[in-house]
């Protein structure tokens, strides 16, 4: 009924026509506005405060200093909480920080009257630091006699983690045989979300509890740490999320929330109002992690892929916020998607520096971990003087492909067939062939890269969601999800999902884009790509729930087995005829007003998802090179995905198209860049180089569709993957079009002219 539709999204008319409430639209009058103080200095610690000035300032109600707050250390990843102490997040921050980790930290905030006092009181407190040398790389922070950042890990390591698929080191596997070997680092670089909601949030008391209504992915989530960072009872918080502007993973952090809710403590109660403004969004939330990754990569002539070494250093920046999984996340990527014959060995970094601190991005890591393997797989291609396709072909992940570390089995198998459609979309027999011996300062040429990524974080940690259905008086149905919907049209799928299980159409299916945590059932939230995987399951196990009470009432109703009925379109069908007993608003009017018999027709169902799969796909890229301009321009470039089934093909292919612009921006332009000092100089939309439409070209989409046994309805991630494949895609184009292979991101223009005059092209 509802599966395969190209239904369109529920929320649509509310956004285009502005009727959207998003938390600002929501503030009430009279709040307060809190301004966070930030440091002056990227690495030290803040000896004191003078405040004179600050207090002077009319309309300041009171100025709070991290001498103040809570002696509580709290964790800000979003993450489900783990029972066991040892996989808990890493809690290594307070909601003001003394010890100064990164420029820009949070060591005070003023609450005022208005934005106008909160900002000028701002700019006139006065911090004494004492201050030590700045450790940008990861490095610098690893070097004997480096400052310690955080004094529970001494040696600025979070943590070193690492594995051998195969039965001996690198250096043993290649001992001795014919093989063709390289040597190469490839650099990826700290990119921010640049969501157009910045973080905002407002808080006040009410009947003793704490009300924080957040832009947020993870409201459930946001609850427990506001607990943890507050040292309160989970039961004296409750989180609203309304529509929300953007996240892509940076929202998937507590990022304000608690220091708000602690605000509006300081200030008897009445409400604060909090949003970090762009700047601040750009260098002092999160951003995607930069991970120099070291490859050494073994070919017998023929090629097949040997052996491979890689060991990864992730810049985690002041805070440890998701901590070591993203680069375990780009190790096991790496591992994933190549065979080795013999052996891949692995180590894999994340420690503390006194940059930007990292934390969750579209892809989770496995962007940085595609740049490396696709990289090495067109540089070892280029050696051997073969088609980087049939390089992949040979040695790419097999069908039926099991993790030999978390067991997840990639289900079904759609990469090969997703190579070919998109080898015979962009022509790339020919086109290989066409580029190969090219002269003058403009240069063409194609390029291409694999991914896979996994569904959701089953078993690494918990898969949890839940679902809520609701009978009206006129037969059409609420449905109540914890998962957010947060721009890629969550609510849309999970109506049609409903619709599909329970037999209630589409236009009956009535969802609030509104989770609120004392009403809502539970979800961890919107990242791994997983709601319509683990949510999914939810809807489903509760629209046969809802469906199975209804028609046990129809069966006290019409003295029938409950068996021999069904529902199609809001009609009780019998279920071998089709003939029609019952429209559903009859069934629910008497349900509610009989007086022989009153039900309030519900149901609510949980899905502990113990299953994992595997998605993957392939992006090509055509480009034309100006040389002495060192401009890249994308002529042509098509994703092919594997998905699984798609619940509706439009949505999906827009999500395609999201992912396919952010890959974009981070292989041409996009760097969050920072002076030796530790200072951003970019943290804005003008200097911070983010792709318009007018930078984009026509991006194409294909996809195939094989149904997945572990997906509710045999779908499997989508978000996330389509952001993956692009950059490398474009640097193997590059690669193709001039025979430089340039080995970090971005592609920009003053990048490239060095290499080019480095090669003698220009």
């Amino acid at each position: 009924m509802g599966i395969g539709k190209n239904m369109t999204r529920v929320d649509a008319s509310e956004k285009v026509t502005g009727g959207a409430k998003y938390t600002a639209d929501l503030e009430p009058r009279g709040f307060l506005v809190a301004k966070v103080v930030r440091s002056t200095i990227a690495n030290g610690v803040v000896k004191r405060f003078d405040l004179e000035d600050a207090l002077k300032v009319a309309g300041v109600v009171k100025i709070v200093t991290c001498f103040d707050v809570p002696d509580l250390q709290f964790p800000t990843a979003g993450h489900p909480w783990s029972v066991e102490k040892a996989h808990q997040d890493i809690a290594d921050r307070k909601l003001l920080n003394t010890r100064v980790r990164t420029y820009g930290d949070d060591i005070a905030a003023v609450i005022a009257e208005d934005e106008i006092a909160a900002n000028r009181a701002a700019r006139l407190v006065k911090v004494e630091y004492e201050e030590y040398e700045p450790l940008l790389t990861a490095e610098a922070a690893l070097a004997k006699g480096a400052s310690v950042l955080h004094e529970e890990r001494p040696g600025n390591l979070i943590a070193h983690s690492n594995f051998t698929v195969g039965d001996m080191p690198y250096e043993a596997a290649i001992k001795g045989e014919d093989i063709l070997e390289i040597d190469r680092v490839y650099d990826t670089q700290c990119v921010q979300h640049c969501h157009i909601e910045t973080p905002i949030s407002f808080a006040y008391m009410e009947k003793g509890r704490i009300v924080v209504t957040t832009s947020t992915q993870i409201p459930h989530i946001v609850r427990r740490v506001i607990s943890q960072a507050l040292g309160i009872p989970v039961g004296d918080i409750r989180v609203i999320k309304p529509y929300i502007g953007g996240g892509f993973g940076n929202k998937q952090e507590v990022l304000y929330e608690p220091l708000n809710a602690y605000l509006c403590t300081q200030a008897g109660g009445r409400g604060v109002r909090m949003e970090i403004s762009r700047e601040e969004t750009l260098a002092h939330t999160r951003v995607r992690h930069a991970i120099k990754m070291h490859v050494k990569a073994a070919v017998r002539k023929d090629g097949t892929l040997v052996a491979r070494r890689l060991e990864a250093f992730s810049n985690q920046g002041g805070y440890a916020s998701h901590g070591h999984s993203i680069v375990a996340n780009t190790v096991n990527e790496f591992k994933q998607i190549y065979h080795d014959e013999k052996t891949l060995q692995s180590d894999a970094y994340t420690v503390y520096t006194n940059l930007s601190s990292g934390g969750a991005m579209r892809g989770y890591g496995i962007p940085q971990a595609a740049f490396a393997s696709e990289c090495m797989a067109d540089d070892l291609s280029m050696a051997l003087s073969m088609d980087p396709l049939e390089f992949r072909l040979k040695n790419c992940m097999q069908e039926g492909y099991v993790d030999p570390h978390t067991h997840i089995t990639c289900h079904t198998y759609g990469l090969k067939e997703c190579i070919q459609k998109g080898r015979e979309f962009i022509h790339w027999d020919e086109k290989r062939k066409e580029y190969e011996n090219q002269a003058g300062p403009i240069r063409k040429g194609v390029g291409m890269a694999i991914f896979s990524y996994k569904t959701g974080v089953y078993p690494i940690s918990l898969e949890t969601a839940a679902c809520r259905m609701i009978l009206n008086q006129d037969g059409s149905m609420q449905l109540q999800m914890g998962a957010t919907e947060i721009g890629q049209g969550a609510d849309t799928v999970f109506i049609q999902m409903a619709a599909e299980v329970t037999g209630i159409s589409e236009d009956k299916v009535h969802i609030v884009s509104t989770q609120d945590t004392d009403i809502t059932p539970f979800d961890t939230g919107a990242y791994a790509s997983r709601q319509t995987y683990v949510s999914g399951k939810a809807v489903k196990n509760c629209g046969h729930l809802m469906k199975e009470r209804i028609l046990e009432y129809v069966s006290y109703m019409l003295d029938r087995e409950t068996a021999s009925m069904d529902i199609e379109n809001n009609v009780v069908v019998d279920k071998e005829s089709g003939e029609k007993l019952m429209d559903m608003a009859d069934l629910a009017t008497n349900a509610f007003y009989s007086l022989d018999r009153s039900v309030h027709i519900t149901a609510e169902a949980t899905s502990h998802c113990k299953e994992n799969t595997i998605a993957t796909g392939v992006c090509f890229a055509e480009v034309e090179v100006d040389m002495p301009l060192g401009r890249v321009k994308v002529t042509n470039i098509i994703n092919v995905h594997d998905s699984g089934i798609l619940i509706n093909p439009k949505l999906a292919e827009a999500q395609v198209h999201g992912g396919m612009s952010m890959g974009l921006g981070y292989a041409l332009s996009e760097e969050l860049l920072f002076d030796k000092n530790g200072r951003p100089l970019n943290d804005n939309l003008l200097d911070y180089k983010l792709p318009t439409s007018m930078d984009t070209p026509d991006l194409h989409v294909r996809f195939v569709e094989l149904e997945d046994p572990t997906g509710p309805f045999g779908n499997k991630a989508l978000g996330e993957p389509p952001a993956i494949p692009v950059a490398p895609a474009v640097r193997n184009a590059v690669l193709h079009a001039t025979g430089v292979a340039v080995d970090s991101l971005p592609l920009d223009p003053q990048k490239l002219v060095e290499k080019f005059k480095e090669a003698g092209l220009i």
